[in-house]
């Protein structure tokens, strides 16, 4: 476990355990007040990781290294520390019970989305239905922890919640885009209905989606797999990814606008990071004009 934690490195994007933090010092808590929810969110994420990279049979997954047993029972030791940390900060007992609640009910929704997610999904609809579950719940739970650590009323701490959500579904959307465009190919190639832009491709009525099926089961071949990231530009797949990030976007700064907050630019300044990947992708066709406010 203290080999797992010494590798981790902070990412803008990725860093799920920070967003305590900014949700603590927003309404009003000191950044030490958090420090128990941003560990635990660290320990959590560790453990859906170890578990997804399983279910994905990632070739870079830690179960390669230590053996699939070894990493199923880290997981669950992960899962463990993840509540001993909320156990041990300093609150009141409502709260300390909301805080463990508020973990519970992220461990299970996550669970269930990666059961969804371990199905090839047949529509966009199933899309929508898997991602709905297996992304937004982390970050709902950051977010809400940071929110009752900083001694939010639950109003806020619910406003902070469905925050996380949207956000939570932009980053996925985002996290596909990028993995089906980077090289060489990555494990969601080998589950490609479970990645938005190569679901799109596989299912829109467009001139290539037949030779796009084909390239795409061939992934493993570098020049198939030029070739059909190609076609996911030609076949509006990219496009439509762009389209559903901005929509997620406008939606998560529309409910953070509403927030009644002390001070909302620790939240701010972390929409403006997870919003770059996006900006940058529009920035290639021409749009300039800044997405966060």
């Amino acid at each position: 476990m203290l080999d797992m934690i010494e590798r981790a490195i902070h990412r803008d994007l990725m860093s799920v355990w920070e967003f305590p933090v900014a949700a603590c010092q927003a309404v009003g808590g000191a950044a030490e007040a958090a420090a128990a929810g941003a560990a635990a969110v660290f320990c959590s994420l560790t453990s859906i990781h170890l578990v997804d990279d399983m279910l994905d049979d990632d070739p870079h997954g830690d179960f390669r290294r230590i053996g699939a047993g070894p990493a199923a029972n880290l997981a669950l030791a992960f899962q463990a520390a993840a509540h001993c940390l909320l156990d041990e900060t300093e609150v009141p007992a409502a709260a300390r019970g909301e805080l463990q609640a508020c973990l519970g009910r992220m461990a299970l929704a996550t669970a269930f989305g990666q059961h969804l997610d371990s199905r090839e999904v047949g529509s966009e609809e199933e899309y929508w239905q898997v991602v709905g579950a297996k992304t937004p719940p982390l970050f709902s739970a950051a977010f809400r922890l940071g929110a009752l650590l900083g001694g939010a009323p639950a109003a806020t701490a619910d406003e902070l919640d469905r925050f996380g959500d949207v956000l939570g579904k932009f980053v996925q959307v985002s996290d596909d885009l990028g993995d089906a465009l980077r090289t060489p190919a990555g494990a969601d190639w080998q589950r490609r209905s479970n990645n938005l832009p190569i679901l799109y491709a596989m299912l829109a009525d467009h001139p290539a989606r037949e030779e796009f099926i084909s390239l795409s089961a061939a992934s493993h071949d570098p020049e198939s797999l030029a070739a059909a990231q190609k076609l996911l530009l030609r076949s509006g797949g990219v496009s439509f990814c762009a389209w559903k990030m901005v929509e997620f976007s406008r939606a998560a700064q529309a409910i953070l606008a509403g927030i009644q907050l002390r001070d909302r630019q620790p939240l701010a300044e972390l929409l403006t990071a997870q919003l770059r990947p996006l900006e940058r992708l529009l920035a290639t066709v021409g749009f300039s004009e800044p997405l966060a406010p």
